[in-house]
């Protein structure tokens, strides 16, 4: 019987380098369950993107281990590709918010097992103005400052919180004034956060995206938080965070498969937690089950 060819491209700090001492025994599941595996560690920025745009080809399967920005640069390359083939995830960073929501174990050694045991399952993916996103693509309060290292968006509504809290005067808040379409309704207001995802959880913080949350279903769970114009405003925001309470004048929350924004200036965004550049005009669309991935 001819060996599976597997591809499997790993960051070698992510998660504290905890790769580094689960590296072998990762192989040898792989290997025992007949694949010839082709190891390739991550140097930079975009090695992923370009390993898999340019080497997937030639595999049955491609296999990645790292945080979240590691499973975004492989499905950003496998996006790129007319001809894809299924992905596996080991998680090996802090948060990863896209292995708990595919309830892909978070023990590397049981992750690696999911993929030789498990089934493959369709996942939406996001399309922001052309760009591939996995999970989120949010944009407002620390945001335009997080890229500066890998902890960035790791607790973003826990630090979101903790902004609103120490906060002595509500014009110390950045925010924008922008107008988006979504659902056949154009709406104006003045956000200073918003987060279009397909995740149960978003920094470690689970069912903050919303109810009924399904990844394979075309559509998104979409949250925009409004600037509060009173100390009255701010106590009910600071409230709805604190309970987790979506369903709030404070908030506009609601599904779509495509939303588009537009704004006078430029907006920063980021794509999974990694820099998604400063925009004017924005145009986000769901990618229904674009990629397969192996779950448990």
């Amino acid at each position: 019987m001819e060996e599976k060819k597997m591809l499997f491209v790993y960051n070698p700090h992510a998660g504290k380098a905890s790769i580094r001492s689960n590296l072998l025994d990762i192989v040898d599941i792989f290997t025992k369950a007949g694949y010839e595996v082709t190891a390739q560690p991550t140097q930079k920025k975009g090695d992923a993107i370009e390993a898999t745009v340019k080497k997937a080809g030639r595999y049955d399967i491609l296999v990645c281990s790292g945080g979240d920005g590691t499973i975004d640069e492989v499905v950003t390359g496998m996006m790129q590709r007319q001809e894809r083939i299924p992905i596996g995830y080991v998680p090996a960073g802090t948060t990863n918010d896209f292995a708990r929501s595919l309830k892909i174990p978070r023990t590397m050694i049981k992750a690696a097992q999911t993929i030789v045991d498990g089934k493959l399952f369709a996942c939406d993916i996001g399309s922001f103005n052309g760009d591939a996103f996995v999970y989120i693509a949010a944009f407002g309060l620390f945001t335009d400052v997080s890229y500066l290292t890998d902890q960035n968006m790791k607790n973003v509504l826990g630090h979101m919180a903790y902004l609103l809290e120490g906060a002595k005067r509500l014009n110390s808040y950045p925010s924008y004034h922008m107008k988006f379409e979504a659902n056949g309704s154009v709406i104006e207001d003045d956000f200073m956060y918003g987060m279009i995802t397909n995740s149960f959880s978003v920094g470690g913080f689970k069912n903050i995206t919303g109810q009924n949350v399904k990844l394979n279903d075309g559509v998104f769970e979409v949250t925009l938080i409004k600037k509060p114009k009173n100390v009255s405003q701010l106590n009910q925001l600071m409230t709805a965070l604190v309970m987790r309470d979506v369903d709030t004048d404070c908030m506009y929350c609601f599904k779509t498969s495509q939303i588009k924004f537009e704004c006078e200036e430029e907006v920063p965004w980021t794509l999974d937690g990694e820099y998604g550049g400063h925009q004017r005009k924005v145009q986000i669309q769901n990618e229904m089950q674009a990629i397969e991935i192996l779950v448990p």
